[in-house]
Formats: C-alpha cells, structure tokens, sequence
C-alpha cells in the first residue's frame, strides 16, 4: 500500500559533535525542529553517545525536545538541551534515518571522535539504517583532498606537500600569489594570501601551516577578492524549492582573505549564473556515486574552492535571503527515500539510495 507522506512518521536520528555545544544558528538545529514540526520523531546524539554489542546491535544515548512544534530554533533547542528533554538510550536498527551531522574538523581536541560517525554509520547501515550522507562515501571525504577527486576544469591547481622546496616552486610558478592552507580544518583557520612581496616570509608562513600536517598551496583566483558563494546541493542537484535555489553570498572584510562567516565575512544575497549551475552538473555525478544526499560547495567565479560534506551550514541564512523554508525542502526528501526503503523491506544499496 503506497503511504500519503503525510501520514509518514519517521524516526530519525541527528549526529552532532556534542548536543551540548550546538547552537540555534547550525543547520542541524533547523533540521531538527523541521522534521518535529512535520510529525516525525526526532532524536540528537554525539558522537561520543554510541555503544556497539557482541549481538552487533548499535545504541546510543540521545535527546528528544518534549514539545510537538516549535516556531523558532532558539526555543527548539533550549527545549532540547534544557531539564524537560526526553532522555534515552535508543536501537539505533529501529531508526529510519541517521543523519551524520558532525564535523570532524572540530574534533581537534578528541582524535578518537574524528571518525565516529562515519564507524557507527557503517553499523547503522548493516541494519538497515538509511545514512546520510553515505559514510563511505565521507570516508573519501576526510579532508580537502577530495576535491583533487573531481574533473580539473572546476577546480584550481593545486599542490599538497610538507616540502618548503616545491612549495616555493609551486609559488614562483604562478608570479608568487598563491593560497596556503592546511589539508586539515575548516572555518578559515591557517589560511594566508602570499603575494610577491611576501617571499621573505614564505618560509614562516609554510611553517605555520605545516604544524597542523601537509600544506595546500593552491593558486590564486582573482574573484575571490569578492569572495565566494555557498550553493546548496540536494540528492546531487542544486537544492531548488519554490522556485528559490538555497545559495548566498559571503563576502570578505577589510583585507583578510577569509570570508567564512566565524571569520568575519558578511553574508549577502547570492545570483547562481549559468557558470555555477554548469559546475554544479559537472560535479553531480561523484557526488551521487559517493552518496553525498546534503552538500555545500563553495564556488569563486567558474572554479570549486571546496566541497563541504560534514555538516555544510548556512542553510538558514539561504532561508532569510530567498523567503523559504529550505530545511522542510530537506526534510521533505528524507520522507520520500523512508518510504521506498518501506516499499522495499528495507533491501537497499545506502549509497543509491542517499542521492535517489
């Protein structure tokens, strides 16, 4: 019998880094007060909270926020991470979703926890747990060497190395303006603009990013003094609801060649042109293989400055600028993937079904 997704109640488990250091500005928390708002049961846990059993059973810890709705994500997760919440020690197997929401970039602290999600994802999916995003798939994800993984026409050249020789060559090769940053971490971090003038300081600079592992050195793109713009992707397409492509512009203060919003960039609406739309298609098809249900890619100009796969945010801010509410969008097609894996009991290939 076909179920009206309506009348579909899922559960679903969001996977965060920690319930207790979310914010109400993260996706995550926008997720989770959407699918609670639409009737589904919804449930958060760090990446700390899970147990594995000989059985090969998979439980974990998590929190429930006790009311049916919620009309703004500052109440929604005070509800959530406040005395009233619903505490327990859920079977993972009886979940429909587990979202893999946690970034293990901000896991600098807790090496053990990096990979968590993605170990605990791969046991939800042996029981039959949808996973998103694919955590094989973020398994080739791990750092921003992914990007290397798409055609060379959507993204700018490129050098990973620990030696100060090549990076100096690399540097000269393109007039002595190049990015460096470590293959390691996000929101900016370590992050410098060399320019000709800068040479006497190279080696200083290579040193500071080498301390966290190897290097990107990467060619300079002029756009990117603009800045750059987040766009959205959604089972491998960009995400499009009522006519509005989830997508904004973020732009860079003052000299600092950063322009993520926790280091000081202003965000600004977005104008998605045929170049993005154009790498966006060239990109689809990697990101349907590995399994990549919510993406952000980063765009400057007609190039892919990076592909965010671990917990990509942002999307409320889309949500201001374009006037729709993109987190039901997302919601929407977690219900329709729920009820084919119903049709099919469950027998499913998780990558396929990820992007479907």
């Amino acid at each position: 019998m076909v179920v009206d997704p309506q009348e579909l109640k899922m559960r679903l488990c969001l996977v965060v880094n920690d319930v207790a250091t979310e914010s109400p500005n993260y996706t995550t928390t926008r997720l989770g007060m959407a699918a609670l708002n639409r009737g589904h049961e919804v449930w958060v846990a760090g990446v700390a909270d899970f147990e594995q059993h000989p059985s090969g059973s998979v439980f974990a810890r998590a929190r429930s926020a006790p009311g049916d709705k919620y009309k703004s994500p500052e109440t929604y997760l005070a509800q959530l991470q406040g005395a009233k919440a619903r505490g327990e020690r859920i079977n993972v197997g009886d979940l429909d979703v587990l979202m893999l929401r946690n970034d293990p970039a901000a896991d600098g602290s807790r090496p053990w926890a990096k990979r968590a999600g993605i170990m605990f994802g791969r046991a939800a999916v042996r029981r039959g747990v949808l996973v998103l995003n694919d955590p094989n798939g973020l398994a080739k994800a791990e750092n921003k060497q992914y990007l290397e993984l798409f055609p060379e026409e959507v993204r700018p050249q490129t050098l990973i190395s620990r030696d100060v020789g090549q990076i100096k060559d690399f540097a000269r090769e393109h007039g002595g303006t190049i990015v460096l940053k470590p293959l390691e971490g996000s929101g900016g971090q370590s992050v410098f603009l060399v320019r000709p003038e800068d040479q006497s300081n190279l080696n200083q600079m290579i040193d500071a990013v080498s301390r966290d592992g190897y290097v990107i050195a990467q060619e300079y793109l002029p756009a990117a003094a603009e800045g750059d713009t987040r766009l959205f992707m959604l089972n491998g397409r960009p995400l499009r609801h009522k006519g509005k492509l989830a997508a904004f512009r973020r732009r860079r203060v003052g000299g600092d060649l950063r322009s993520n919003v926790h280091a000081g960039g202003k965000v600004a609406p977005a104008e998605i042109d045929s170049r993005a739309l154009n790498l966006a298609e060239v990109v689809r098809p990697k990101l349907v293989q590995d399994g990549m249900f919510l993406v952000g890619l980063d765009i400057v100009g007609d190039k892919l400055m990076e592909i965010n796969v671990f917990s990509p945010g942002g999307l409320g801010t889309a949500q201001k600028f374009e006037g729709v509410n993109f987190s039901s969008a997302v919601i929407q097609s977690l219900e329709r993937k729920v009820q084919y894996a119903g049709y099919y009991k469950r027998n499913f290939v998780n990558a396929e079904m990820a992007t479907l």
